[in-house]
């Protein structure tokens, strides 16, 4: 079929003539959607009609749109799919017109809708909701609880279609003959296919609820049986009063429910039930086709007709311009009063005459209309009979070319029916087997928690271990001082008694000498003989002292030298057993680590197995940038390595590059394998293996840091030479740049720049002036939190300053090192993705300032939220690393302006942490000030508030899992929204970092 006939057909139908729509334009739409396999054409016509502006022409297109639907080709559900919304939108925007056409195109709208969602829930269901017995059955699969919800979801459908029937029919002012008249019949038309539906609905709800009472107790369906029975109600008086309107009894021949509802309580009352079924006559025309006779034609025919009855006149009684046939005067034999009686007489039987003449032309005038009014409509039905068999013979010709086609499918049809079943199966061992890996993962994950908890633990206890060891290094300090005081307060107390002693064998010698003095003169001094020999005594006296004083000392000093040696060798044994305990647990930290990043990739190549499980295509570009982090991560781990041989305590960093290592190669491995789906077949095979080969490198050289014996032989060259060759072909995947104007790109990038650091000095001083209002107004815990957030906040309004100038020097120098003898311009419009990476982390950059002041100010004022504040700051570190990510993408590594960026990017990292433990800090203080009181409250109160308080943690939570979701979505179109205006579809050198990316960027 002709694309434009179809395209005229559609016109014609769908005008805002406020007549019915006429069945041949109708019947053509349907021809030309089996035609194309699908509503393209229609969709693409209706698109240009203005449905919003004109309520007669929207009520026609649900009419037409509600017959493709249900005779089309079952492709038109799937093209319609996308315009639901729009359909919504366009429900909600009549549903406020209260008189006219808005009510029903908004109701007629929603049923649309609603039978779009039941069919795509339900795909086994046709359009015109025709199925067997059987195939019911096979609907619900067999299960009670579809059968349930299949119930719930046909008495929703049912009532949509009831709304709009009773609407219809209450917008008609049924005391006159509305059927009869063209703005009658142009309501009344779509109701023939919602009375279609209606009949098969009302049959399956009665079908499916006998099948559910066999299954279910009573009690459990008596929802079931109140709604059956008010729509039961309700169908039947529609099936009543429309079957008495005359438009109805031409067209259709529909069906009347029986007196009494079914009785689902008794099985055998199925048997009983017959199903309603709705007749449409073959030779039933179209409402266009009603004969209208003008008034011209009416006064014509009345002309003739009044001749045609003067003529029959004179041929009977005689014409009148001839003598007068009643003059009786010449007659012989009467006298004149006879002849007045006769005459009298006569007159009266003209005068009945005429009368009689009167009704005899108004009954041949109204045969004669009536019987041109069926001359013209069958002439008409002559015409549509012969425009019909001759569209009946172009679509005998379209079906059996059809039947020639389906007559060779039929054989692959076949084959894909027997491959239906194995196909059902795979698809559901597909499913278990992401249910498992759904769940490996998730055990994964927990498993990495839990290493992640063990190594705080293990950190925890190391601290503690080197706390102990410090302790010990310093008791053994202080024991050593004290040692050392005390040797030298015995060695100064021996000297001072050896010097006494020294001194007393001196006063001894002089004391012998003296003694033999005396001796010598005792002879001649016998007097003083007493009195030398008392001073003898006490000097032996005082000698005998001095010798247990110095014999006390030396006991002294060797019970300390005792104590020190003890004090040395438990020392000794404490660093052993530290040292021995810190090693195991880094080695089982290291095999722990190691054992999750052999989970992790080998998880990524099982993933890598099974394609079914990836469901968008990847981009060459986005691929280069995990190759581009995971070689850094390799030279890091690399490092790492080296600095844990050197010193087994620096062990944190080659746990973190392991674990970054696993995490970047399975982000490799499943890019790989969602570029390969839009790349061509053979560099996707290459793609494929390189990803594979690189996926089992990495498992290798991760075996290798399972013994220290062996660690030296790992080698990252294999890897390396794996990243080389998928980087090859991610480059050679590559598309090709876009035309851009050098003009506008150049002088934008000096403007974001430019707008960028006026933002930033905004900020800046908003913050200074909430600072000094803040200290003017505020006093106490309040001051004291304010003061610490918007200081942290302006250090980090000071580090974006540095960060953004150290950015346009490292742009500068970029520009000055590679743009040749082009122009900065030209070097821009040339590197045209790179420039706007640029742009739109410049953008980032001042957006994500602008709403941390706004955010710090409602956290000042006491109306803000700190969470707000937390996160603002997170954004602005992803900003800056974005920022930073695309300056340095074409600056060289040894670059002394990189250098900087870098250090400045650390910087604005250290401030974003500054600013995010302030708001925890301050968020903890008021949250301290405002704890409750439970010393007045009883416990009734108590239960009470601990009812209320698990009622919101319920509410909480489930906010915060609609939250969640809210902000998967949002992500989603913000990176759908970015990449279409940022381009990144094209695949350049400038793509968006990625949160790992801005992960390493930030470490």
């Amino acid at each position: 079929m002709d694309v434009s006939k179809m395209t005229v057909s559609i016109n014609k139908a769908i005008n805002t003539q406020e007549v019915a729509v006429k069945e041949k334009h109708a019947r053509t739409c349907i021809l030309g959607t089996h035609h194309e396999k699908g509503a393209q054409t229609f969709w693409s016509v209706v698109n240009r009609l203005p449905l919003s502006s004109n309520a007669v022409l929207c009520w026609k297109f649900c009419h037409v749109f509600h017959k493709l639907l249900r005779d089309g080709h079952p492709n038109v559900l799937k093209d319609s799919l996308r315009y639901k919304n729009e359909l919504s939108d366009m429900s909600r925007m009549w549903g406020h017109l209260s008189e006219g056409y808005g009510q029903l195109c908004s109701i007629y709208l929603k049923l649309l809708r609603t039978k779009m969602e039941y069919h795509t829930k339900n795909p086994r269901f046709p359009g015109n909701l025709q199925m067997s017995d059987r195939q019911l059955d096979e609907a619900g699969e067999s299960d009670v609880n579809n059968f349930f919800q299949l119930t719930v979801e046909m008495f929703d459908y049912l009532e949509c279609e009831l709304n709009l029937f009773q609407t219809v029919f209450n917008s008609l002012d049924m005391s006159r003959s509305v059927s009869v008249t063209t703005a009658g019949q142009c309501r009344l038309a779509p109701l023939i296919q919602v009375i279609l539906d209606c009949s098969h609905l009302y049959d399956y709800t009665v079908k499916l609820l006998f099948k559910l009472h066999s299954c279910l107790p009573a009690d459990t369906l008596q929802g079931h049986r109140d709604r059956f029975m008010e729509q039961f109600t309700k169908l039947k008086d529609l099936f009543y009063r429309s079957s008495n309107l005359q438009y109805f009894k031409r067209l259709i021949q529909i069906p009347q429910l029986p007196e009494n509802p079914p009785n689902f309580l008794r099985a055998s009352a199925l048997s009983e039930h017959i199903s309603p079924v709705v007749v449409i006559p073959a030779e039933a025309s179209s409402p266009d086709s009603e004969p209208v006779l003008e008034k011209d034609d009416l006064m014509d025919m009345d002309a003739s007709q009044q001749n045609s009855y003067d003529s029959k006149f004179d041929d009977i009684f005689g014409s009148s311009s001839s003598s007068d046939p009643f003059n009786f005067n010449s007659q012989n034999g009467v006298n004149k009063d006879e002849k007045d009686h006769l005459i009298d007489q006569l007159y009266r039987e003209i005068s009945g005459l005429k009368a009689q003449l009167e009704n005899m032309k108004t009954e041949s005038h109204r045969a004669m209309l009536q019987l041109k009014g069926r001359i013209s409509e069958l002439e008409a039905e002559l015409a549509e009979q012969q425009h019909l068999r001759q569209q009946a013979a172009d679509d005998s010709e379209f079906q059996r070319a059809e039947l020639d086609e389906l007559k060779k499918k039929r054989e692959d049809t076949e084959k894909a029916q027997r491959s239906l079943t194995e196909i059902e199966r795979k698809a559901q061992a597909n499913e278990q087997r992401y249910s498992k890996l759904k769940e490996k993962y998730s055990e994964l994950v927990q498993n990495h928690a839990d290493l992640l908890r063990k190594n705080a633990e293990v950190t925890k206890q190391v601290s503690v271990a080197r706390q102990a060891q410090v302790d010990l290094e310093r008791e053994k300090k202080e024991l050593e001082d004290s040692f050392q005081r005390v040797s030298d307060q015995a060695q100064r107390k021996t000297q001072e008694q050896t010097e006494v002693l020294e001194s007393l064998k001196q006063e001894l010698a002089t004391s012998k000498q003296e003694l033999q003095i005396v001796q010598g003169s005792l002879e001649s001094s016998a007097q003083s003989e007493a009195k030398w020999t008392a001073q003898i005594a006490e000097l032996e006296k005082e000698r005998g002292g001095l010798v247990e004083a110095m014999a006390c000392r030396e006991e002294e000093l060797s019970a300390l030298r005792q104590q020190l040696e003890y004090t040395q060798i438990k020392l000794s044994s404490t660093e052993e057993s530290v040292g021995r305990l810190a090693k195991d647990q880094r080695k089982m930290l290291l095999a722990e680590s190691r054992r999750a990043a052999e989970q992790v990739v080998q998880e990524a190549l099982r993933r890598f197995e099974e394609p079914a499980l990836f469901s968008c295509a990847g981009s060459a570009d986005h691929l280069l940038s995990k190759v581009r982090s995971v070689s850094s991560c390799i030279e890091q781990l690399e490092k790492c390595w080296s600095q844990y041989l050197a010193c087994p305590e620096a062990i944190s960093g080659l746990l973190h590059s392991v674990t970054l290592l696993a995490h970047l190669t399975s982000d490799t491995i499943v890019h790989g394998s969602t570029t390969c789906l839009r790349a061509p077949p053979e560099p996707a095979d290459s793609l494929t293996e390189a990803c594979k080969q690189y996926g089992r490198e990495t498992l290798t050289y991760l075996s290798f840091l399972e013994e220290e014996g062996i660690v030296e032989s790992a080698d990252s060259t294999a890897m390396r030479s794996c990243l080389t060759r998928i980087t090859a072909i991610g480059e050679e995947l590559l598309p090709r740049g876009l035309d851009i104007k050098q003009e506008e790109l150049g002088d934008l990038v000096d403007k974001e720049m430019a707008a960028t650091s006026a933002a930033i000095e905004t900020a800046t001083a908003r913050i200074e002036e909430m600072l000094s209002k803040s200290r003017a107004g505020d006093t106490g815990v309040k001051l004291e939190v304010n003061e610490r957030i918007l200081g942290s906040c302006t250090s980090l309004m000071q580090a974006i300053k540095v960060l953004i100038v150290a950015s346009k020097e490292l742009q500068r120098e970029i520009v000055e090192s590679g743009r040749g003898t082009a122009s900065p311009k030209e070097f821009y419009a040339k590197n045209s993705r790179w420039t706007e990476g640029l742009i739109s982390a410049s953008k980032a950059v001042g957006w994500g300032a602008t709403v941390m002041v706004d955010a710090a100010d409602l956290v000042v004022q006491g109306r803000g939220k700190f969470e707000e504040l937390m996160v603002c700051s997170h954004e602005i570190a992803a900003s800056t690393a974005q920022l930073v990510a695309a300056s340095k993408v074409k600056a060289d590594k040894d670059s002394p302006n990189l250098a900087q960026l870098q250090q400045a990017s650390r910087g604005v990292n250290q401030a974003t942490a500054a600013v995010v433990a302030s708001t925890i800090s301050g968020k903890s203080q008021i949250e301290d000030t405002d704890s409750m009181d439970f010393s007045s409250m009883t416990l009734t109160q108590i239960k009470r508030q601990e009812m209320d308080s698990q009622v919101r943690v319920l509410e909480l939570e489930n906010e915060l899992q609609k939250e969640r979701q809210k902000l998967g979505e949002l992500r989603k179109k913000h990176y759908e929204l970015a990449g279409v205006a940022e381009g990144w579809e094209e695949g350049t050198e400038a793509s968006p970092p990625t949160l790992q990316e801005a992960i390493t960027e930030k470490e």
